[in-house]
């Protein structure tokens, strides 16, 4: 049996007015769930680095006030190789523009929580969606809610 391999990953939850952007899943592990725009650390990158990255290749935006927010460790089930991910979510605050899904990304919009709430999320979304949006979090800069 293969050791299982952790993988780094980061998402963004960019905030914007009373919405968070989120992202239709392509593929695994969240596939056809809604989700942070995210992806892999690559090497060499800091956590920051990749989060503004992967924001930027699945949706054409670019933020401000990078903030780790939580740290979760997914799973990777299913897979044809043991993966485990160590996702650490950041949140962020929207500058401008409007987003275009590329990469795996299906669709790509900002949400409020009540559209949120009937659609099907991926772990955590709802949660830390709920905190950044009941916290003031509304597009100018973001509090801490690291704790």
């Amino acid at each position: 049996m293969k050791a299982r391999q952790e993988v780094p990953s980061v998402s963004v939850a960019l905030v914007r007015n009373e919405s968070v952007l989120l992202v239709r899943r392509g593929r695994p592990p969240a596939q056809g769930l809604y989700a942070f725009p995210g992806g892999k650390v690559e090497t060499g990158e800091t956590m920051e680095q990749a989060a503004r990255r992967e924001l930027l290749e699945e949706t054409g935006m670019t933020a401000k006030d990078f903030q780790p927010v939580e740290t979760l460790f997914i799973g990777g089930a299913g897979e044809s190789h043991p993966v485990d991910y160590r996702l650490t979510v950041f949140a962020a605050a929207y500058t401008s523009g409007e987003p275009v899904p590329a990469d795996d990304a299906e669709t790509a919009a900002f949400y409020t929580l009540r559209e949120m709430a009937s659609i099907p999320l991926a772990d955590s979304v709802f949660t830390i969606a709920e905190r950044l949006l009941g916290r003031g979090a509304l597009g100018g800069s973001l509090p801490d809610i690291s704790s």
